[in-house]
């Protein structure tokens, strides 16, 4: 009974918050291509002064396209209430990738999109589960980390988006 009681108090610490293993920490810098072959840098998006919201997805996620259609519903209100922009990043690896600009296209998606086909940006943050929601401040830091989508965690998100923006 003691090792049961052990083992879950450690499973607990385990699970703990994902605010806490990222709060404050830089978002990386990572060089990542637009649906357009592109190559970007994250900082691109992380250092212009706006709140962001960094969700990780892929085509074969259903509760991925879900959270970020919920995000589409929210966002041009978001932006302009919040000074704040989404960068949705998939990890489909390059063989799936194809799929990704018709579905993006197909739901009206007017944020940014970026690919993570080989998924270093993933591993350098450590997550396994997807969607990954990151909040990150005006400076680029992570405030607030999330994985997996429930009805409602965007109003939720939304608390913490206008509580980092002082509204």
């Amino acid at each position: 009974m003691k090792y049961l009681f052990l083992f879950t108090i450690a499973i607990l610490f385990s699970l703990g918050s994902a605010e806490a293993q990222f709060s404050n920490n830089p978002f990386p810098d990572v060089n990542l291509k637009t649906l357009d072959g592109k190559v970007v840098n994250t900082s691109a998006f992380t250092s212009n002064g706006k709140i962001t919201i960094v969700s990780f997805w892929a085509t074969w996620c259903t509760p991925c396209k879900i959270e970020l259609d919920a995000f589409h519903e929210y966002y041009e209100g978001w932006a302009e209430k919040y000074n704040l922009q989404i960068l949705a990043i998939t990890i489909d690896d390059a063989r799936t990738f194809r799929k990704v600009p018709a579905e993006v296209k197909s739901k009206g998606w007017k944020f940014d999109i970026l690919a993570d086909v080989k998924q270093e940006l993933q591993q350098m943050l450590n997550f396994q589960t997807i969607p990954q929601t990151f909040l990150l401040n005006e400076k680029g830091e992570i405030v607030y980390a999330h994985n997996g989508y429930n009805a409602g965690d965007e109003l939720e998100l939304e608390k913490k988006v206008a509580a980092l923006s002082g509204k």
